[in-house]
């Protein structure tokens, strides 16, 4: 049970790293990121970054799989907005 629970976690967490991809996308398709705030991403992924330290020193590979699925999710979103921040 208990590994059942660690994979829907870990399920979780990659499926909240495919839900930044939409944002993502409009981003660069629009070449703007007019309405995306930068605080709340760049918060967004020191959390993700914290929360694959923790996975690490809990050697709990779900939450660092997750997590780094998220982070590249909301990596792309931030990216975007940094280079799409002024056009």
């Amino acid at each position: 049970m208990q590994e059942l629970v660690a994979w829907l976690f870990g399920l979780g967490l990659v499926v909240n790293g495919a839900l930044f991809v939409p944002q993502a996308i409009r981003i660069w398709r629009s070449r703007s990121a007019k309405d995306v705030s930068l605080i709340t991403f760049g918060g967004f992924n020191l959390l993700q970054v914290i929360g694959i330290v923790h996975g690490t020193f809990q050697h709990d590979r779900a939450l660092i799989l997750g997590m780094v699925a998220s982070l590249v999710g909301c990596g792309a979103v931030t990216l975007g907005a940094l280079l799409f921040r002024h056009r």
